[in-house]
């Protein structure tokens, strides 16, 4: 008997509608099944994850530019949560200042990807983070 692959559960953490069209279309593109959530800010990133009705993300796509709370103060908040703590945060960002780079790693983001705008490159970063998504361990659903 083959079972259905299960899609990884993404929360993407965005506010360009460009650039939520272009991720859904890299992994479209890619293969790669998910099931993807979509907050436009910090605040909105938070509230989905706190609300037990949400599905919990195997893995968080993070941009750093973002109105309310911005990609870093949401990291150091997830990253400081018991609740979230292990649930691994890629920055997608288009910021290459070092600055930016040194303080997601300091603040224990997973891996730093630097979105291109040119659509074959960022389709071999989603490529690249598939397979990276390939290999979370999930945990079984929590008993209710």
């Amino acid at each position: 008997m083959t079972q259905t692959p299960m899609p990884v559960h993404i929360l993407l953490v965005e506010d360009s509608e460009a650039d939520i069209i272009l991720t859904q279309e890299a992994f479209r593109e890619a293969g790669i099944l998910i099931d993807l959530n979509v907050a436009r800010d910090g605040v909105e990133a938070l509230e989905f994850l706190r609300d037990p009705t949400c599905p919990r993300p195997d893995v968080i796509l993070l941009d750093i530019n973002m109105p309310r709370m911005n990609g870093l103060e949401l990291l150091r908040v997830l990253k400081h949560d018991p609740a979230f703590m292990t649930i691994p945060v890629i920055m997608l960002t288009t910021s290459r200042a070092e600055e930016d780079i040194l303080r997601s790693y300091q603040a224990f983001a997973a891996s730093y990807v630097v979105k291109p705008v040119e659509f074959g490159k960022f389709y071999d970063a989603i490529q690249a983070l598939g397979r990276y998504m390939l290999t979370i361990v999930r945990l079984p659903p929590r008993a209710s």
